[in-house]
Formats: structure tokens, C-alpha cells, sequence
């Protein structure tokens, strides 16, 4: 069984590779956006990410940016992983103050 693990979660993490030292954008199974710069990730898809924040969604009021710094994400909380495009992303924070959405909800696994 735990052979199956390991080799399972070794071919999870190669597609990580070409995504090192880019801005990504994580999304996790408990609804938290992260983005920053990925410096890392292991066998088990663990992510490190640098000069991370997070983006909080409200209905109240625009997006909150709260800076993280160095960040520790276990793969099993990991939902979604993406490369940002960085000129689009830039674009897009200035319209922070006048975004109003729901906050993400958690992953529901059945």
C-alpha cells in the first residue's frame, strides 16, 4: 500500500515543476486563496510559497490582501494550483476596493 502512496504522489508533484520561481494562485480544500511566488514542492505536493498573501472575499466590502510571507501548504489541502499572469493579475488588484463576492467555500468531500 504505501509503495502505491509514494509512487502515486511522485508522479502528483512533477507537473509542479515548470511552475518554480513563477507567481501561482492556490486555492485550498478550506477556501483560502494564496498567491506567491512557488520556490517548492515535494513528493506529497507540499508547496512552499514565497512572498505569499492571501485574498479575502467579502460581500461587505472589496478584496483584503493579507500578507503571509513564507508559506507552508500540505498537498492534501492543496485544491487547485495555477500559474498567474502577472500583468493581468496587476490589472486586475486595482480593482480590489470595488469587488464584492462571497468568500470561497470549503471542498465537501462525500
Amino acid at each position: 500500500f504505501f509503495r502505491d502512496l509514494l509512487f502515486c504522489c511522485s508522479h502528483m508533484s512533477q507537473p509542479l515543476e515548470p511552475f518554480v520561481d513563477k507567481l501561482v494562485s492556490v486555492i485550498t480544500n478550506d477556501g483560502r486563496h494564496i498567491v506567491g511566488t512557488l520556490r517548492g514542492f515535494d513528493q506529497c505536493v507540499n508547496v512552499i510559497v514565497d512572498e505569499s498573501y492571501e485574498r479575502v472575499y467579502s460581500t461587505a466590502q472589496g478584496v483584503e490582501v493579507v500578507s503571509l510571507g513564507l508559506y507552508v501548504i500540505r498537498g492534501d489541502n492543496l485544491a487547485v494550483i495555477g500559474q498567474i499572469d502577472e500583468a493581468a493579475d496587476a490589472a486586475l488588484q486595482q480593482t480590489f476596493p470595488e469587488i464584492r463576492c462571497e468568500p470561497l467555500k470549503a471542498v465537501a468531500h462525500s
